[in-house]
């Protein structure tokens, strides 16, 4: 008999492909990816089946990679591949935001533009190419990422058919009467000289100084006899100095109760009694006397003198002056508030603007005039002092509005704009959300509390990066022209010429011969609107000039970005949906989240702080499945963590999966998926493993349809940990190793690890989409399965005719306890220096009587499960294990030791299995 026992032992094979260095060999598996086609064949392989629609949200083209990029696209693609791959069609068309200041800020930076002295079609062509080359770098970026999809025909809102259609969804909201143009105050960018909308504002903490400032007595109504009315001011306060010019009105809460408080000096001040206090001990003044009090109502329509210019300021009444800070007396200027402007509207005023589109004042802010907003700050405050005006002054710190783009604090400035009239369908938008999943459940509350509270959106840009806004002006009555012909006639020119087109051509050259205005019938000339739309009503329109026109469907059954989308994308989606159809449906059934990207310390990214994280770095050291991984194993709808201690703990993760797979593959080596071993047959350890792999199936099923994907790394890394390392794989390690090749004991092993690793491989393939397919190029496949990569392959279903009765599961969940007890006992009698290895152990067990089984049971079997040579079982009171050294010799094949190991140094099983040798 040979003694080369080892040559017998069908050891794991430790040559097949899946080997180390995975992030050098992605770039070649991406290139077989693109020569194979696999966007468009699993297209063909899903074809028929129910759609699965996720509409892109278009990322701003204007720079590199990020990791917010890398988290967006990533989750994207998990969603994509895991609905594939549980039966459902996935077209998926990526897209990009090409207009506005984030493409035009980048670009004057970039390549030192000065769009004012160049001509506009020039400049929007440099505009265009600056946003087509980073188009191709994020493309790149994404499809290194893995991301499938149709990356050879995304849609761009700058393509010329994009145009077309945007132009038609902004006809149909002026049709039903959503559009209008108007001057009202608006978010103003000085240093870009635009306007704004709500979701391009960010607020950052400003330091300012605050004043409280005396406008006096300029006509009681004759309501104030008896006081001497030239030491009589009312108080103002405000944290914008100079926005004072501006000033027209004070305004009072009607109900509450006014003071008149006279200073020991003589002079008498008008202000809220509840701020009495408050506001004497800010201006130092002690020894005061409350003369009289009145309720709002009282000073009604009394007029006061400006502080430092030759006009006078009229006392109004609004409900929306509060008790909570200032003097009650609200400083009140309609060019600079939308508060403001609508009380003064409310008293017949007049709408002043004293600032320009620079933020410099104008003429009518007299000596002030050419100076920007914060320089006449500190002018008119030490005028203020000098004059007497000021009667006191504090330095604080405040939340302020800054421009998304240049971070520079923006103003409040009323300017003709066109707005949509959100108020007119906020019902409708809101009874749309209601009918949306939102992932977190908590979307649902946030989107419709900020369409309940927002103002009429701003859409006009003044800026030239943009779809220009479709609109005539009639040289004969001035109104504006947006009518079915015009807008079919601008929709056509755009699709043929596309947007510049605009700029190109006069209007005479692009209205028909003979047009007549629709307004006041004459035809004596026409001016084109200058204007652009706001970016944000390009991408709010892509579920109609994308998704329904192109891509065939509406609404999607996902939209997924970042969670400052509500006020963003989301929303515009929703306002352009609702607003253009006139029905209360939004364009997505179902609406998910995901949060920032900030680093290990939870702080923001910024270059400033050399905390950023460069994804091509996470890649080339780790690979992209490392990112998709990080992506999929926390609640991306949180802020998303990342740093290098992060990924490389990821990477131990990562490597549990990976060598699980290699265990299987190796033990695998030969075995013919074609011919499993029948449930009947398969023995009750691998029956139980196949159970719990059931149960597995469930979890993750649930997790992907939850959108969940944390739950199912986290279930598939418990479970290659608990069910697999840390008990079967440990168990079965004999039978795979020394059983008979063919046997029916090994290859019921097989047939369970099998299972096993079909299941869990086509499981995390959306996530570790290189990975997934790196194991399936190592698999054997049975007949009807498809070997060219594993996203052609469904998921499977739970494997039921295998599955173990309830009891019996019980029964196993009992000898998982006994095994741990008698670990604990083995660990201690290797201490004791007792044992070397368990199998030199017999275990003396004693369990209760509801354990009874296991006296029951073949010892042998037992043994094996417990990894010890032998076991003698006794029923008693409780679980206690004793170890003592297994009687007999060691079988130098097995390593068990038995009483029956023969001269050879084989134990019975391994000297059956090696007959055929002798």
């Amino acid at each position: 008999m040979s003694q080369d026992y080892n040559a017998t032992i069908h050891l794991p094979k430790t040559d097949f492909p899946m080997r180390a260095g995975l992030p050098k060999r992605e770039p070649e598996m991406l290139r077989n990816w693109k020569k194979l086609d696999v966007y468009g064949e699993l297209l063909k392989k899903n074809a028929g089946k129910p759609r699965f629609s996720l509409h892109d949200g278009p990322p701003f083209s204007n720079g590199n990679l990020h990791m917010g990029h890398a988290l967006n696209k990533s989750i994207k693609d998990i969603i994509i591949r895991s609905h594939a791959m549980r039966g459902y069609y996935t077209p998926y068309i990526p897209g990009w935001d090409n207009h506005g200041m984030p493409i035009e800020s980048a670009i004057i930076k970039q390549n030192k533009l000065n769009r004012k002295k160049m001509p506009v079609t020039e400049f929007r062509s440099a505009c265009h190419e600056f946003a087509q080359h980073y188009v191709e770098v994020q493309s790149e970026g994404f499809q290194r990422l893995g991301a499938i999809g149709d990356w050879e025909h995304p849609y761009l809102t700058m393509n010329p058919s994009f145009e077309a259609e945007e132009v038609k969804v902004f006809g149909e909201m002026y049709k039903r009467g959503y559009i209008y143009k108007g001057l009202k105050p608006v978010y103003w960018c000085p240093h870009d000289e635009t306007a704004l909308a709500e979701a391009e504002i960010e607020y950052q903490d400003d330091p300012c100084t605050t004043v409280y400032v005396k406008f006096p007595l300029h006509d009681d109504l004759g309501k104030l006899d008896g006081y001497d009315k030239s030491k009589v001011s009312f108080v103002i306060w405000t944290t914008t100095i100079w926005t004072l010019p501006g000033n027209l009105a004070i305004a009072l809460h009607p109900e509450e109760s006014y003071a008149l408080v006279r200073n020991p000096n003589g002079e008498i001040y008008i202000l809220a009694e509840a701020l009495v206090k408050k506001v004497m001990e800010v201006g130092g003044v002690e020894g005061y006397t409350v003369l009289a009090t009145h309720p709002g109502s009282f000073f009604e329509n009394m007029l006061a003198d400006h502080p430092f210019l030759p006009k006078t300021s009229r006392l109004v009444l609004a409900d929306y002056v509060t008790m909570d800070s200032g003097t009650g007396c609200v400083h009140t200027a309609p060019g600079f508030g939308a508060d403001d402007y609508q009380t003064c509207k409310r008293y017949g005023m007049d709408m002043v603007v004293p600032v320009d589109d620079q933020g410099r004042h104008t003429d009518y802010a007299g000596k002030y005039a050419g100076l920007k907003t914060e320089e006449s700050n500190p002018i008119i405050l030490a005028d203020m002092k000098a004059s007497g005006a000021l009667f006191a002054a504090e330095d604080i710190v405040h939340s302020y509005p800054h421009c998304w783009r240049c971070k520079n604090p923006i103003i409040f400035r009323a300017t003709p704009q066109w707005f949509c009239s959100v108020e007119t369908f906020k019902d409708e938008a809101c009874a749309a959300c209601d009918q949306v999943r939102w992932v977190p459940a908590w979307g649902l509350d946030r989107m419709k509390a900020m369409v309940r509270e927002r103002a009429d959106w701003c859409i006009s840009r003044q800026r030239r990066w943009g779809l220009p806004i479709p609109v005539f002006y009639c040289n004969d009555c001035g109104k504006p022209i947006a009518t079915d012909e015009t807008i079919g006639i601008i929709s056509d020119l755009f699709a043929a010429e596309g947007s510049n087109a605009w700029f190109a051509k006069d209007a005479a050259e692009i209205l028909p011969a003979g047009f007549t205005c629709p307004h006041c019938g004459k035809a004596s000339g026409f001016t084109k609107e200058e204007d652009t739309l706001d970016g944000w009503f390009d991408s709010g329109s892509t579920h109609l000039a994308s998704m329904k026109k192109d891509q065939g469907f509406w609404p999607a059954d996902v939209y997924m970005e970042g969670l400052d989308q509500y006020r963003g994308w989301f929303q515009a989606a929703l306002l352009t949906a609702v607003g253009s159809t006139g029905v209360a449906q939004a364009p997505f059934k179902t609406c998910i989240t995901h949060g920032w990207t900030v680093d290990g310390e939870g702080k923001a990214m910024h270059k400033s702080l050399g905390n950023g994280v460069d994804p091509y770095d996470i890649m080339n050291k780790y690979g992209a499945d490392l990112i998709r991984l990080w992506a999929a194993s926390a609640d991306y709808h949180a802020d998303m963590r990342c740093s290098e201690k992060i990924f490389k703990q990821l990477s131990q993760n990562y490597l549990k999966f990976r060598n699980t797979a290699r265990y299987c593959l190796g033990n695998l080596n030969g075995f013919d998926p074609n011919h499993l071993v029948a449930p009947a047959d398969m023995l009750p350890l691998d029956r139980w493993a196949v159970t719990r792999l059931n149960v597995l199936i469930e979890k993750c099923f649930q997790g992907y349809d939850d959108f969940d994907f944390n739950v199912v790394t986290h279930a598939v890394n418990d479970f290659c940990v608990v069910e697999l390392s840390n008990f079967y794989l440990d168990i079965i390690k004999d039978r795979l190793y020394c059983e008979e090749k063919d046997g029916l004991a090994r290859r019921s092993a097989q047939t369970a690890l099998y299972f096993i690793l079909d299941t869990m491989t086509k499981i995390m393939a959306p996530v570790l989409c290189f990975t997934g397919d790196e194991i399936w190029q190592s698999m054997t496949h049975p007949e009807g399965a498809d070997g060219r990569n594993v996203v052609f392959n469904d998921m499977n279903q739970p494997f039921t005719a295998y599955a173990l009765p309830q009891e019996e599961m019980a029964r196993w969940e009992k000898i998982i306890q006994v095994r741990d007890v008698v670990n604990g006992a083995l660990e201690t009698a290797r201490a004791e220096k007792k044992i070397g290895k368990s199998l030199e152990a017999k275990i003396v067990l004693t369990v209760p009587a509801e354990d009874a089984f296991l006296a029951e049971m073949d010892q042998a079997d037992l043994a094996d499960l417990l990894i010890v040579s032998q076991v003698e079982v006794t029923v008693g009171q409780a679980i206690q294990a004793t170890v003592e050294n297994a009687a007999g010799d060691k079988c130098q094949r097995c390593w068990k030791v038995l009483p029956t190991v023969n001269g050879e140094g084989l134990c019975p099983r391994c000297a059956k299995v090696l007959t055929p040798l002798v």
